[in-house]
């Protein structure tokens, strides 16, 4: 009964992830399913070279896989189970022997690892992301295609008299190089069909954000498929512990950065709860004001100051002793929207980290002639338009809302943060 209704449950998230897919992630995930097919029919058909070695990096990049977790930006890597596939990729030779496996074997190894890893995941309900496996799979692939014809040729360079592995190492380097440039532009295509916005801002934030532990990666793996010359298998333990502690690492900031983020969420609704502001206001704000920061091409981390800062900004009208109706600031005098700002930016401040997040809640209030931070001008847009039009859907209340604030743009509001309101609304972006 048990195993019935956990089959059910792991159904059912199969059946939720494949309804969220856009056209590009579809298209992604093919190409990978047809690469990976190709590589284990053949595989199947003329044998594995040297079993052994392809098992043991193959159990690796499984334990990777296994252990995978979700950085910021709701990024799903696998650091261990990368590196390992990059190590395989790279092998010129084992004990000083020429490894000669294909292109297509290394493909075959490592989509059986990813599946072994994926498979307890998929037992508890807990479905991978399909497009990031694919798409590390197929930087995989392009990888091993581009580097294994080459392998006898830089495996002859190591040999005595020349002894030399600059060569091989350059045009690791070089292929590894070229290898993340187009996984940062795969990742960027498909984050900006995602989260709607701009792909030179998409690419922007994927080599700002998951560059630097790609580069780690495949530091790692470079320095596993070096190791293997003169440590046999055992290179696999060695590194796979300093990986493995990374990763922990690793794990820890995300999940500080994600209650984090829960603890500001619990925050923004104690107004509401109170009676301040009407229910769910501060969540419309903050995803209006974030889609509008994309609209105007703002990086992640200003995104996620951006967001904190929405969510709180009306956490001052816990100082009032008489309610706003309807929590409606657009509505009050200037000055005591500006006193609400001030008196929620102190106590932001009481939280000692938050200071960037507490100098935006208090300035979005303030004129534009003062030159207020750019977040501070979406606030003031976003929590306006709000206060109009609440969580209807009526487009003849938007519109009217709309044209109410674009009535003020240059004085009141931004202009430019205005017009990006009216371009995420015309796109249904929220």
């Amino acid at each position: 009964m048990i195993t019935t209704e956990r089959a059910r449950r792991t159904e059912r998230s199969v059946n939720t992830v494949l309804r969220r897919l856009d056209s590009g992630q579809l298209l992604l995930i093919c190409a990978a399913g047809l690469v990976a097919l190709v590589g284990v029919a053949h595989t199947a058909a003329v044998g594995l070279d040297r079993p052994e070695i392809a098992v043991g990096f193959g159990a690796l990049i499984a334990v990777g896989e296994l252990a995978r977790l979700t950085m910021p930006g709701n990024r799903e890597v696998a650091p261990i189970g990368a590196a390992a596939a990059l190590g395989y990729t790279l092998l010129l030779d084992l004990s000083q022997n020429p490894l000669r496996h294909s292109a297509l074997q290394v493909v075959a190894v490592i989509s059986m690892g990813m599946l072994a890893g994926a498979l307890p995941h998929l037992a508890v309900g807990r479905p991978p992301r399909l497009d990031a496996m694919a798409r590390r799979l197929l930087t995989g692939a392009l990888l091993a295609f581009a580097f294994r014809p080459l392998a006898d040729s830089l495996y002859e360079m190591t040999k005595p008299p020349t002894r030399t592995w600059w060569p091989a190492l350059v045009v690791m380097v070089t292929l590894i190089a070229i290898t993340l440039l187009i996984d940062v532009l795969i990742a960027a295509l498909l984050r900006a069909e995602q989260v709607r916005t701009a792909f030179r801002v998409a690419v922007r934030d994927e080599i700002n954000m998951a560059f630097p532990l790609g580069a780690a990666v495949a530091a790692s793996g470079v320095l596993l498929a070096l190791a293997t010359h003169s440590m046999d298998l055992v290179a696999l333990l060695v590194f796979a512990a300093p990986l493995l502690v990374t990763q922990v690492a690793f794990r820890k900031y995300a999940g500080i950065r994600a209650t984090y983020l829960q603890t500001v969420r619990a925050l923004s609704r104690v107004t509401e709860v109170g009676g301040y502001v009407e229910p769910g206001h501060s969540r419309r704000v903050s995803r209006l004001a974030v889609a509008i920061g994309r609209e105007l091409g703002m990086a992640e981390p200003e995104l996620l100051e951006l967001e904190y800062a929405a969510l709180m900004h009306d956490i001052g009208q816990l100082s009032l002793r008489d309610p706003i109706p309807g929590g409606a600031t657009v509505l009050t005098e200037p000055e005591q929207a500006r006193r609400i700002a001030e008196l929620g930016a102190e106590v932001i401040r009481q939280t000692g980290v938050l200071d960037r997040v507490a100098e935006v809640v208090s300035r979005q209030c303030d004129p534009i002639s003062d030159d207020p931070p750019l977040s501070s001008r979406i606030i003031k847009v976003a929590n306006a338009y709000d206060d109009l039009v609440g969580p209807s859907t009526d487009r003849d209340r938007g519109g009217a809302a709309l044209e109410r604030i674009r009535l003020s743009a240059g004085s009141a509001y931004d202009a430019h943060a205005v017009e990006a309101l009216a371009r995420v609304i015309d796109r249904g972006r929220v």
